[in-house]
């Protein structure tokens, strides 16, 4: 179970991050209205200091994380107990592996930019105005939200 934990697991976690989150509509306390996305707690955020930032939070960020990999694995020890004799062929593994390595190189990558803020925990209430789930190639427009639920 130590091989697949690390070559099914770990892969398959990273992945489903990056593919599929929840997004927040939110209006923190003393801020302008604000995106955040992850599943289940909100990591990341846009910033409020220039346009093109983001806040990190990292507490939330490794929660998310381990739902995550919690989840697979939960997925993965089900079904090696209900077939033991199964065997995952090496072809699966590797590009498994590549295109979860390109995404945390890419993730690195946005997250090294000097604009962006990491914090330990979000330092503020939120009301949440609206929510929903996405894919990472659909895209929120704020304008629909806005038209929706108008701001107080």
């Amino acid at each position: 179970m130590k091989q697949l934990s690390w070559k099914l697991v770990l892969p398959m976690a990273i992945l489903s991050m990056a593919m599929f989150s929840k997004w927040w509509y939110t209006l923190p306390v003393d801020a302008p209205q604000t995106f955040m996305r992850g599943f289940p707690l909100p990591y990341v955020a846009t910033g409020w200091h220039t346009s093109m930032s983001m806040q990190i939070f990292l507490g939330p960020l490794l929660i998310d994380f381990l739902v995550y990999f919690g989840a697979w694995f939960l997925i993965v020890l089900g079904i090696k107990f209900l077939r033991p004799g199964l065997r995952v062929h090496k072809g699966f593994f590797i590009p498994l592996l590549v295109l979860a390595g390109l995404v945390c190189a890419g993730t690195a990558y946005l997250y090294s930019f000097p604009e962006h803020l990491f914090y330990l925990q979000r330092e503020f209430e939120m009301e949440v105005i609206e929510s929903g789930y996405s894919w990472f190639w659909q895209s929120i427009d704020p304008e629909a939200i806005e038209r929706v639920q108008p701001m107080p």
